[in-house]
């Protein structure tokens, strides 16, 4: 069962605090509780600076330093925190278990990071049960829209539910952007042609994303939309796009993906070269 609450990963770092900032605004946004969790791990290697011990005690004391802090900075009575020993992937996927949402930097430094994206963000983000916003760029943008990177009419509602209740929770509207290509024809002995011309198809992905919006358009008649539709690379559009948004929502996988695959490639480039923060909505 989903509890209304989201949890954020910090570890003192400048982009953890973005995250911080972003996730208390999001608890706020949707009247969610906040739970702050800062992961630490100690080296037995560096016993020799006063004993295993006290290395744990000092790295303890320390990660609940950055928690109470956290804590004091968003100033909400809905927020708690808790320095946990672990590795900070296992920790964050086993706190953020039925939580509503799961927010991480896209890099830290120390136990929660030394980071940068393929570690600590990447590993929660394919592995994550919940969604997973991994803030970059522009975090705190005011009245930019929700841009939702819509691949299939079967995996369309997974990203456009979540995107519309964001900009719903944000008085701003929708971007939704599909990409499609032009088949290339083999060269064989007798040249196959095309089938159906580059006009042809672009009208074809117009339809279906109008078809994937219909419904949501009608849950929330309040939300402006706006459709856009262009040949060529998923990821390339949506990173190109990116600035101009408040968050960018996508999937987890795409179109070849198999079960236990690796994160998709559009959602991969996202997290790489996005402008403003990705959720991954699984």
């Amino acid at each position: 069962m989903e509890r209304n609450e989201i949890v954020v990963g910090v570890d003192g770092s400048t982009q953890s605090r973005a995250a911080l900032r972003f996730a208390a605004a999001e608890a706020a946004r949707h009247d969610a509780a906040l739970r702050i969790v800062a992961a630490y791990e100690t080296d037995v290697r560096a016993a020799r600076f006063g004993g295993a011990e006290r290395l744990e005690q000092v790295v303890r004391e320390l990660s609940e330093e950055i928690v109470a802090e956290a804590v004091a900075e968003v100033r909400t009575a809905t927020a708690t925190g808790a320095a946990i020993a672990g590795t900070p992937g296992h920790v964050l996927l086993d706190a953020s278990r039925g939580a509503r949402l799961l927010v991480v930097g896209n890099r830290g430094h120390g136990g929660f990071g030394s980071l940068l994206l393929g570690s600590v963000s990447q590993h929660v983000a394919l592995n994550a049960q919940v969604p997973v916003v991994v803030v970059r760029g522009n975090a705190e943008p005011a009245g930019r829209p929700v841009i939702a990177g819509v691949d299939t009419l079967e995996r369309a509602d997974a990203v456009l539910g979540v995107a519309f209740a964001e900009a719903a929770a944000r008085g701003t509207g929708v971007v939704a952007v599909h990409a499609y290509r032009v088949p290339v024809p083999a060269w064989t002995i007798t040249y196959a042609p095309i089938p159906g011309e580059a006009e042809a198809i672009r009208q074809a992905a117009a339809e279906d994303l109008d078809t994937a919006l219909a419904s949501w358009r009608e849950k929330y008649p309040s939300v402006p939309v706006e459709a856009l539709v262009g040949r060529g690379s998923a990821a390339r559009m949506l990173v190109d796009i990116s600035h101009s948004g408040a968050l960018v929502v996508v999937g987890s996988r795409g179109h070849n993906a198999t079960v236990g695959a690796l994160l998709g490639s559009v959602a991969t480039q996202l997290l790489h070269h996005s402008d403003s923060p990705v959720l991954i909505a699984h």
